[in-house]
């Protein structure tokens, strides 16, 4: 079992992205067992900048490093096995955060606290010899009943609509849950349907016991015509009938997606931030 999941060696240069990072003595860290991801779900804890994380943690569906033991972790690293390039990172100090993305290959950029932002920015620079940018990840719950939009071409699909879902562009066939047939079983699709074809969804991207995160996508020439709105009302409708709180996320630029989520009514709780070396 990978509880704490490093050994040291001496090293002259690592790469990463074409960059070299020169170290004297750097930490390694091995992936948790699965095991040991249920633990660092658990010491996690069940909130909505989580509530991805714990997902993917508790599905065996990521890879994940920590500093210390997963119960009582210095740092961790959870890295989605279909989006290797974004990892989320754990943890208030950003020395531990830079040793264990030493570790985890493949990363473009990472999603920490925005407290410790700037100082793992500072250190990336140093360390790779490149400029570093910020953007933002902004939060949202909804905490009241979801507001009514219909659309009479949007509907929420079962598993009787999996070859109609396996059969549409990937942009919108939905994310998070391993398969399409699992997304269809154990999360809630909504989707804008014309002509038999999928041109909108919105979907549980991650579920927990108190969370479920909502992820949208409308094709571009369908786009203005109310159907992320339409089916993402039905998808927290459904979602909060679980009993559980949708939480919807975004770049602090995506206006088109801060509108949907005004008009159903979510409200910002917190926000993170993605440092990207470029």
């Amino acid at each position: 079992m990978w509880n704490v999941g490093y050994t040291y060696f001496h090293t002259g240069i690592i790469r990463r992205g074409g960059f070299a990072m020169q170290s004297v003595r750097s930490s390694f860290y091995q992936p948790l067992d699965s095991k040991s991801c249920h633990v660092l779900a658990n010491a996690l804890g069940d909130t909505p900048e989580t509530v991805i994380s714990v997902h993917l943690l508790r599905r065996g569906l990521c890879r994940a490093y920590v500093a210390g033991e997963p119960s009582r972790f210095d740092g961790a690293i959870v890295q989605d096995n279909f989006c290797p390039a974004e990892p989320m990172g754990f943890g208030s100090d950003p020395e531990v955060l830079w040793d264990l993305l030493k570790s985890v290959e493949g990363w473009e950029c990472v999603n920490v606290a925005s407290e410790c932002a700037t100082d793992l920015g500072e250190i990336i620079e140093e360390n790779m010899g490149v400029r570093v940018r910020y953007y933002g990840d902004v939060y949202h719950i909804l905490s009241k009943p979801v507001l009514n939009f219909q659309n009479e071409a949007v509907r929420q699909l079962t598993l009787d609509d999996l070859n109609l879902l396996e059969s549409a562009p990937t942009e919108v066939q939905g994310a998070g849950f391993g398969s399409i047939r699992n997304l269809l079983s154990d999360g809630v699709v909504a989707c804008a349907v014309i002509s038999g074809k999928i041109v909108a969804i919105a979907h549980t991207s991650a579920r927990t016991n108190h969370h479920a995160d909502i992820g949208v996508f409308t094709l571009e020439e369908w786009r203005g015509r109310g159907f992320a709105t339409a089916a993402t009302a039905i998808v927290a409708k459904r979602v909060q009938e679980a009993g559980q709180t949708p939480v919807w996320s975004t770049g602090e630029d995506n206006f088109a997606s801060l509108r949907v989520a005004h008009k159903l009514g979510f409200t910002e709780v917190l926000r993170r931030t993605y440092v990207i070396p470029n």
